[in-house]
């Protein structure tokens, strides 16, 4: 069978999420490129702090893409009317969450870090990181909401008018808070944090407007305040509770990565996080096209075109490694100029090398395994999706520890880790998609 997807809608939908995915790793890429002119050790800090700060994060996230797969299935149906209801079923739930997240990250992030940081330095510095970071939990639960509702609807051009005002907003106030220019106090990794609160705060605000402006809210019933529907929050939340632990054992285990480094001593931490703003700036379209076959999927069951799913998933990972083939060749035949962004010290920009080599290859593994990974979420099997990651977790927790802990020699070998995540998350999801009764699962 066939797919009847062009490859022109595909980009249509994927390019503007690629946009969206760029906002918050410009957030990571100015902070790194900042920070890194700073010290070593605001470096590393910012990276351990940034990577917590977004294990909460990751719930909302996980939330929104159930709210994503049901708006596109609905999409699909035909029911405009009933987006706006789920919509606000959201919304009720993401001020819930995001306020409990706040509080947890408010109360209990210095205890939670002294525990996982050695460093003092780059303790210190994480916790003044959070004192600051911790403020844009909320907004950023709201805006992975609203990015679910665009992403579903295959309406994303709005993603990227938010993202570039995120970039400008973060990188206007990380030259002036980190370095004290233009009057500002000189605040250094807090500035970073400040200035990327302030961004988030700018794209929530930009999403309602941008919402209540342009789209047709009759058609989809949209902030009409309906009555709460306890059937259609519990199917909601059935469906989303799976991805959003999911998410959350994935983002958790990418800290457990990071944490085992960090114990490797103060320069491997620079150098990951060097090399965690390339391997994110590469990640982009990965992510990007997996959101795509993600609500495609969703989109092509709801049309009753179970047969067209496969092909199309392919087809999306063909334009997905096109994507990322320019950065890919940068990094391999341009190392130091790349390198050069994010660090002006030669000797930490060498060290980075091996390790920017082997995300390159765990990028391309990355491109098949993410997007059919994201295919099984589509299908509405969400609890077999978190088996499925799950299982792949568990080796590539084994593999980081491996080389971090008992190996423990040069960083390069623990990132080999994510060539292992991405290969084995390709398999397993491939296999369910290829043997699995998926066609006919309702949400």
């Amino acid at each position: 069978m066939r797919s009847s997807v062009k490859n022109k809608i595909i980009w249509t939908i994927a390019l503007p999420i690629i946009f969206g995915n760029l906002a918050q790793t410009l957030i990571a890429l100015t902070d790194t490129a900042f920070l890194g002119r700073v010290s070593a050790v605001a470096l590393g800090a910012s990276m351990m702090a940034g990577i917590y700060y977004y294990i909460y994060s990751t719930l909302a996230w996980g939330f929104a893409i159930g709210i994503q797969m049901i708006v596109a299935r609905r999409l699909g149906e035909g029911r405009l009317d009933r987006i706006g209801v789920i919509f606000e079923h959201g919304l009720f739930f993401v001020l819930f969450l995001s306020t409990g997240l706040f509080l947890i990250q408010h109360y209990f992030t210095n205890d939670i870090l002294a525990r996982i940081i050695q460093s003092p330095n780059i303790y210190a510095a994480a916790v003044e990181y959070m004192d600051y970071r911790h403020y844009g939990i909320i907004f950023v639960c709201f805006n992975f909401l609203f990015r679910s509702l665009y992403i579903g609807l295959s309406d994303t051009k709005v993603i990227s008018f938010t993202t570039a005002i995120m970039a400008m907003v973060n990188i206007f106030l990380d030259y002036v808070l980190i370095f004290g220019k233009w009057g500002f106090p000189e605040m250094g990794v807090g500035g970073a944090a400040l200035a990327s609160v302030c961004a988030e705060i700018s794209a929530t605000f930009f999403f309602i407007g941008y919402t209540l402006v342009k789209l047709p809210l009759k058609t989809y019933s949209l902030f009409y305040f309906h009555k709460l529907e306890g059937w259609l929050m519990k199917s909601v939340l059935k469906l989303a509770f799976p991805t959003m632990i999911q998410k959350l054992l994935s983002f958790g285990t990418w800290f457990i990565f990071f944490a085992l480094v960090e114990h490797m001593g103060e320069t491997p931490i620079a150098v990951s996080g060097i090399v965690r703003s390339v391997y994110m700036l590469v990640m982009i379209p990965v992510f990007a096209f997996g959101a795509t076959a993600n609500t495609l999927t969703s989109r092509l069951i709801g049309e009753g075109k179970q047969n067209e799913v496969m092909p199309t998933v392919f087809k999306t990972i063909g334009q997905g490694l096109i994507a990322i083939l320019p950065v890919l060749l940068c990094c391999l035949f341009i190392p130091h100029t790349v390198l050069s962004i994010y660090t002006d010290d030669l000797v930490l920009a060498d060290a980075s090398i091996p390790s920017l080599l082997v995300i390159c290859c765990a990028s391309i593994a990355m491109s098949f395994g993410i997007p059919l990974f994201e295919a099984v979420s589509g299908t509405g099997n969400t609890t077999n999706a978190l088996i499925l990651e799950s299982v792949v977790l568990i080796a590539y927790t084994f593999s980081v520890w491996f080389f971090a802990s008992y190996i423990s020699t040069r960083v390069e070998w623990v990132w080999t880790s994510e060539f292992t995540y991405g290969t084995l998350i390709g398999l397993v999801s491939w296999l369910f998609m290829r043997f699995a009764s998926w066609q006919r699962k309702k949400i």
